[in-house]
């Protein structure tokens, strides 16, 4: 069995530009990425199949000389697969676009996480719940507590 080098290239263009695509942010990005990743998956079945051969369905073909069936099942079913979430994606961005007017996820960079990144050291102490309680994040509900007990 030999596979067409043209075809192997295309493939790793593909799985490599949808990953790259997977990475991004925005959502319209993520779903190309996710429809290249699909599409090269594809044709990684169908180079993976084996040799052309006879139609496995009716003949007088020997069954060494026929197809193999499952890897051209395996493509259809990952087709109706990557239809159906892509078009499920396709929704959530569209009502995302709906409630924000953004393509952009709504998750935004925490300062802190930034400054962590910047710095050269990490540590591996360990953190205590009081350790918790005095970060910026759980003040306002430490202070709902203390306004409900008194």
């Amino acid at each position: 069995m030999t596979m067409p080098l043209a075809l192997v290239a295309i493939m790793v263009v593909l799985f490599a530009c949808g990953v790259y695509l997977l990475l991004d942010r925005s959502l319209t990005r993520v779903l190309l990425g996710f429809l290249l990743v699909g599409n090269a998956t594809n044709l990684l079945l169908f180079l993976t199949s084996g040799s052309f051969g006879a139609a496995p369905i009716y003949g007088d073909a020997d069954p060494e000389e026929m197809s193999d069936p499952l890897p051209q099942a395996f493509i259809l079913t990952s087709i109706v697969i990557t239809f159906g979430v892509s078009a499920f994606m396709l929704a959530l961005i569209y009502r995302s676009w709906r409630l924000a007017r953004q393509d952009e996820d709504v998750v935004h960079d925490d300062d802190l996480d930034l400054e962590l990144a910047e710095s050269e050291t990490l540590t591996t102490e360990e953190v205590t719940d009081e350790d918790l309680a005095e970060t910026h994040e759980f003040e306002d509900e430490n202070e709902a507590a203390e306004e409900a007990g008194s």
